[in-house]
């Protein structure tokens, strides 16, 4: 995890592995009673480790807190290049892209509250930080977009707003799962959004494209 965070101990795979812990204790808590009733002491118990013990792998609960943010766009930059391997055809790309972060959204939703939520509880540079990070991980989504366009697949459509789009797509779901899972599912709530996106997005040849017509 982040070179943003201090840590006393030189072992990174260690470090890496206890945050790791943390990240997942914290999750849990925050979600449960909110960021600013849970203290250090209850996240190292669930964690599994002293109260003292996990000052040597961050500093603040702040500094917890910008792990966990950091832990979920880490998530999608793994798993959307995952999803996108041996994924040649542009609106295919796209299509497993949305799917890939709808997936890391509904295995994570208390994460991704938390983002909305607590992130101004962060210092100035630690809220930069994830700025940036997001801002990256969304360039996964652009540019399948970017490419479905140059293909002749997609409208020319402003990229940046559409990519942020699927991002509240996928975000809607942790921020109104207690509505939505009384009547659908992650997959069918994700496959109605990309239905969507696809007859905004596609040209006549997208159509003909996806419709498996040989084009012209």
């Amino acid at each position: 995890m982040s070179s943003e965070v201090f840590s006393s101990v030189d072992d990174t795979e260690l470090v890496e592995r206890r945050r790791q812990q943390v990240v997942a204790a914290a999750t849990e808590l925050y979600g449960q009673n909110g960021f600013h009733k849970t203290t250090v002491k209850e996240i190292a118990q669930l964690a599994g480790v002293s109260a003292g013990l996990i000052y040597s792998y961050v500093k603040s609960k702040e500094d917890v807190l910008f792990l966990v943010l950091q832990s979920v766009l880490e998530s999608y930059a793994r798993e959307i290049p995952k999803a996108l391997e041996d994924v040649t055809d542009p609106v295919q790309r796209f299509c497993a892209a949305v799917r890939a972060y709808c997936k890391v959204v509904g295995a994570r939703p208390d994460a991704t509250l938390l983002a909305y939520r607590e992130t101004k509880s962060l210092g100035a540079e630690q809220q930069a930080a994830i700025k940036q990070m997001e801002l990256k991980t969304n360039q996964l989504l652009t540019r399948c977009i970017e490419d479905a366009i140059a293909a002749g697949y997609f409208r020319k459509i402003n990229v940046e707003l559409a990519a942020y789009r699927i991002v509240l797509l996928a975000h809607g779901w942790a921020l109104k799962a207690w509505r939505f899972r009384q009547f659908t599912s992650l997959a069918e709530y994700t496959e109605e959004g990309l239905d969507l996106f696809l007859n905004a997005m596609l040209t006549p040849k997208g159509w003909a494209h996806c419709r498996g017509e040989k084009e012209q």
